[in-house]
């Protein structure tokens, strides 16, 4: 029986804000790349959130994403997400492109519109409104999108609300040909329609199966409207704590500071069975990729147990 999804649609997503190194994070990246998980992706945040102390502080997502860039080979990489408000349009372009460049290809852009308002007043950075901040979030799609398919040799120009371009040259380029963005979020109106225009993929975290399937019919509706025939390819991110055994998954839902019973309801935990279980429900509502939020980065023995007693359950 095929699976419904595999190892390669299984997704490693780390949230380093919460404290942890450069070398730590290589060392979970390296691990999801031997273990065969298709991705290593992690949030762009600056502030720990939550009861932690956030030692050692936290690490830039673009320079995280560098330097995994050449400390790894094959493994695809990606943030989930960058706010729009960190960077402007022309410098995550570079960025984004730069990277791209020295991972020969498997970068892929998780952008959205920011919602972490005390992490904005503790560095500096402007938070607007919510609608000033899908003005900024729409133009700098339209601006990446412009900046990366403008010929070698042509200029680009572009003028939106919040931001705008005049004879930029687009360079550099990214490898990938267009470089993958990933969108995601439970906005009912503009959400949908940037996916619909930008995205190769829509992402929905830490929601209900009911809120995913429909957060995904606004999307197809979105795209059907546009004559979109390829819709984004819809995926689904779960905080994540298997064990072999009860007294395993205990273990681990400790180390994270939850309970087994709120993670079995809000993500996918349990026993190995359990974990596939949820997961095969998940695929089968339609999520084609799934994002596993690894909150301990220190235990390599988690992702050991999804890849190699987990993954081959789902069929």
């Amino acid at each position: 029986m095929q699976p419904l999804i595999s190892l390669t649609d299984l997704r490693i997503f780390t949230e380093p804000q919460q404290g942890a190194t450069y070398d730590t994070l290589l060392a979970v990246a390296r691990r999801a790349e031997s273990l065969g998980f298709g991705a290593f992706f992690r949030s762009d945040h600056y502030l720990v959130m939550g009861d932690h102390d956030g030692l050692p502080g936290p690490t830039d997502a673009w320079i995280t994403l560098a330097g995994l860039a050449r400390d790894t080979s094959t493994i695809r990489l990606g943030t989930l997400v960058s706010p729009v408000t960190f960077r402007s349009p022309g410098l995550l372009a570079i960025s984004a492109a730069q990277v791209d460049q020295m991972s020969g290809g498997r970068v892929e852009l998780g952008l959205g519109a920011g919602w972490f308002e005390a992490e904005h007043l503790a560095y500096g950075f402007a938070f607007p409104s919510t609608g000033e901040r899908f003005d900024m979030l729409t133009d700098q799609l339209a601006i990446l999108r412009g900046l990366w398919s403008t010929p070698p040799g042509e200029t680009f120009t572009y003028r939106g609300r919040a931001h705008g371009v005049v004879d930029s040259p687009g360079l550099p380029k990214p490898v990938q040909q267009p470089l993958p963005i990933v969108l995601g979020g439970r906005g009912q109106r503009r959400t949908p329609q940037l996916a619909a225009t930008y995205a190769a993929e829509f992402n929905l975290p830490f929601a209900g199966v009911e809120e995913f399937v429909t957060a995904v019919e606004r999307v197809d509706a979105a795209c059907a409207a546009i004559g979109r025939s390829d819709p984004p390819l819809p995926s689904a991110a779960l905080v994540v704590c298997a064990g072999e055994t009860e007294a395993e998954v205990g273990r681990r839902a400790a180390a994270i500071g939850r309970q087994p019973d709120e993670l079995r309801a809000n993500g996918a935990a349990g026993t190995v069975d359990e974990v596939a279980a949820t997961l095969r429900r998940w695929s089968e509502a339609g999520a084609r990729r799934i994002y596993l939020q690894i909150l301990d980065l220190d235990d390599l023995d988690h992702l050991d147990l999804i890849a190699e007693r987990v993954a081959p359950l789902l069929s």
